[in-house]
């Protein structure tokens, strides 16, 4: 048995919505290919939005369970309010429509508008009754970050429906250097986790909020490689105003996804956050998934560490029944 919990659905409601409303800046051709908003173009491949195709894709690559969310070019944080409530409620209805083929295999996490705090969490709750796992959320919210004062109202109601928030990567900040080779995705993607946990961290956001469980995507980023620089910081820079210890407290309500591409990187961050708190996470059906993550844990991981990873920590965290 293996469960991702970083697994892509763009479902044909969405879908439908931007192709109908130019508003929304997106072109998505006859041959379904994604081009406009948010991401460099992409095929729109059918396991994105089928999921007969969707379960084909996971038995090629021997993965029993998906926890699937809405990529960040599905986020549109940048729109109006009621913009973003259509999408994300077309998102919800479709990722819940999308699961129903087989729930025993496909999961969601919902897809919400937070430009607007106080409607993200009403959508959420929504959700959480219709039958999402959790919630996925950008890194930014179109350049906002979320310690701010104004995402409290989320973080409170995360805190209270304690279900794990998946944040990726999205809106990442402008920086000359990483605009060629691909690396505001290589380099960005990674660099923007980071920026957005130990903001959490430095704001006391985690500590005030101990039910909320994060899952970071990509490794973490940088978080389980250079946290002690951060706890190092906090004993002798007086703009931080948290201790050492909150920093490694804040390991706790981590949890950290598969994608290193490397073997020796993931042995570390295994060894690094402990067992318990990496979960696997694929990222398919992009070009930048982990293709093969059972073999890439069975490279890796001893078999019982492995089993812990695909199986029995994200069944845990999600609170999935895999017995059967």
């Amino acid at each position: 048995m293996s469960v991702d919990v970083h697994n892509h659905v763009m479902p044909t409601e969405a879908l439908e919505l931007l192709r109908a409303e130019p508003s929304y800046g997106v072109d998505i051709d006859a041959d379904y290919v994604w081009s406009g908003a948010h991401h460099v173009p992409f095929p729109v491949t059918e396991s994105f939005y089928d999921p007969a195709a969707k379960l084909a894709y996971l038995d090629e690559r021997k993965v029993s369970v998906a926890v699937t969310s809405t990529p960040p070019p599905l986020f549109f944080y940048e729109v109006d309010k009621a913009a973003g409530e259509r999408l994300c409620q077309a998102s919800n209805e479709g990722l819940a429509r999308f699961c129903r083929h087989d729930p025993a295999r496909l999961h969601w996490l919902a897809n919400l508008p937070m430009q607007d705090p106080d409607a993200a969490v009403a959508a959420y709750r929504a959700a959480v009754k219709d039958g999402a796992k959790g919630a996925a959320i950008g890194t930014s919210i179109a350049g906002r970050r979320l310690d701010k004062p104004e995402f409290e109202v989320f973080w409170a109601a995360a805190d209270e429906l304690g279900l794990p928030v998946l944040v990726h990567p999205g809106w990442n900040e402008p920086h000359a250097a990483l605009e060629d080779f691909y690396l505001q995705n290589a380099i960005g993607n990674p660099l923007e986790t980071t920026v957005m946990v130990e903001r959490l961290i430095c704001a006391g956001v985690l500590a005030r909020h101990r039910s909320v469980r994060l899952i970071l995507l990509h490794g973490g980023g940088y978080v389980p490689y250079q946290a002690g620089r951060l706890a190092h910081a906090c004993t002798v820079r007086p703009e931080i105003s948290i201790s050492a210890k909150d920093v490694w407290d804040a390991f706790d309500q981590l949890y950290f996804d598969t994608i290193t591409h490397d073997a020796a990187a993931l042995r570390y961050l295994v060894e690094r956050v402990g067992t318990d708190h990496v979960v696997l996470g694929t990222d398919m059906p992009f070009d930048m998934s982990l293709d093969r993550p059972m073999e890439a844990l069975d490279e890796a991981l001893d078999a019982d560490t492995a089993r812990a990873v695909a199986d029995i920590n994200p069944a845990r965290l999600f609170g999935l029944d895999i017995s059967g």
